[in-house]
C-alpha cells in the first residue's frame, strides 16, 4: 500500500525516491532509466519499485 521506508531485502532507504520515480514514469520516461538515475542498482530495490502498486487512495475511501 505505502512504499516501505527501506528495502526489505538489503535495508537501503528508498521511500524518499518514490515520488520522483512516480513523477518521471508518469511523464513517460522508461522505468529502467529512471531507476538508474535514482541510483537504484540492486535488483531487490528495483523490484520493489517496479512491482509496487499504490493503493493508499483506494483504501482511504473505506476509512470511517
Amino acid at each position: 500500500m505505502i512504499i516501505p521506508i527501506r528495502c526489505m531485502t538489503c535495508g537501503k532507504p528508498v521511500a524518499h525516491l518514490w515520488e520522483k520515480y512516480k513523477e518521471e514514469v508518469g511523464k513517460g520516461k522508461n522505468p529502467k532509466k529512471v531507476l538508474d538515475e535514482l541510483g537504484l542498482k540492486r535488483y531487490c530495490c528495483r523490484s520493489l519499485f517496479l512491482t509496487h502498486i499504490d493503493l493508499i487512495d483506494y483504501s482511504a475511501k473505506f476509512r470511517k
